[in-house]
């Protein structure tokens, strides 16, 4: 079993600012985006200068971000009302195209407006897999369950998962037979769990195993994976707030601790072996010994 850590490598805060930083998204180019979700901010961090500039000061509060095979930035857009923005959120799932447009591939469900798209990962397909939740104001919410959904390459959205409290960060193995979803439900007694799915014959998912569970601490939001499908889930508060890595089976493999509440995590850097940290106000970084396993590397 490979060792993570790089010899000697600790966490480096490589921008500050951001009132609470997620979804972070490698590009082929070696920029890091991030989003600020309330502040309806994207920004990119450059590797080569290490400088941090605003991407899109008009994201549809962008939160969870990935770029897809063909290099296109795709968005997760929360859909609750802002103080900044009154209009709210896009409540969509969007993709950046190379030409500078915007296509809205998801943003209702059955003719009811999405609850707010947190986050996504694509098939070895390139389907698309997002989870729908809400938090904060429920008040104005059309869908009847916070659900996960699969975008065909064909366009049809279909709900594939909806025996979740409050679906959050979400990934998928390589052979596309085991899905992994963050459950974080903030109410007392609410789910803080990793739950794991498997796949059926029959196209459906059903649930496997539990391989974190928070029990009534705070929980756990975005993660990624690793060459070795490791999973890399932010989560936790003080003591406990970092990066909590299991292996696929919910195996430890070992914590990266954060000064700051962590909202999610993906690798980058010429050689994947950098794992960028959104922590609330702020980026980290850490060298790792390991490769991130991104969907277009």
């Amino acid at each position: 079993m490979k060792e993570l850590f790089a010899h000697g490598s600790e966490v480096e805060k490589v921008f500050t600012g951001a009132i609470f930083s997620e979804g972070p998204a490698s590009d082929r180019q070696g920029n890091v985006l991030f989003s600020d979700c309330s502040e309806n901010i994207i920004y990119s961090f450059n590797e080569m200068t290490l400088e941090t500039s605003v991407w899109s000061n008009d994201s549809g509060h962008a939160n969870g971000m990935n770029f897809d095979a063909q290099g296109r930035l795709v968005v997760c857009c929360d859909g609750k009302n802002y103080p900044s923005n009154p209009k709210g959120g896009a409540h969509a799932v969007r993709r950046y195209e190379k030409n500078g447009s915007i296509t809205t591939l998801a943003d209702s469900f059955d003719g009811k407006k999405l609850n707010g798209p947190n986050d996504l990962c694509f098939d070895s397909e390139g389907r698309i897999y997002f989870t729908d939740p809400r938090y904060g104001d429920t008040s104005d919410l059309e869908q009847d369950k916070m659900a996960v959904y699969r975008i065909d390459l064909d366009g049809t959205l279909s709900r594939v998962i909806e025996d979740l409290e409050t679906p959050n960060g979400i990934l998928i193995s390589r052979d596309n037979k085991s899905l992994f979803i963050v459950d974080h439900n903030p109410e007392p007694g609410g789910a803080r769990q990793l739950v794991k799915y498997k796949g059926t014959s029959t196209g459906s998912w059903v649930k496997d195993k539990v391989l974190l569970d928070f029990g009534a601490g705070y929980g756990m939001d975005g993660m990624v994976l690793d060459e070795e499908e490791n999973i890399y889930v932010t989560g936790g508060s003080g003591t406990s707030a970092g990066v909590h890595i299991v292996s696929s089976e919910g195996d430890l493999r070992g914590f990266i601790p954060t000064p700051e509440i962590p909202g999610n995590c993906t690798f980058s850097g010429a050689n994947l072996d950098y794992l960028y940290i959104c922590a609330t106000s702020s980026l980290y970084r850490i060298k790792m010994n390991v490769k991130g396993l991104l969907t277009w590397s």
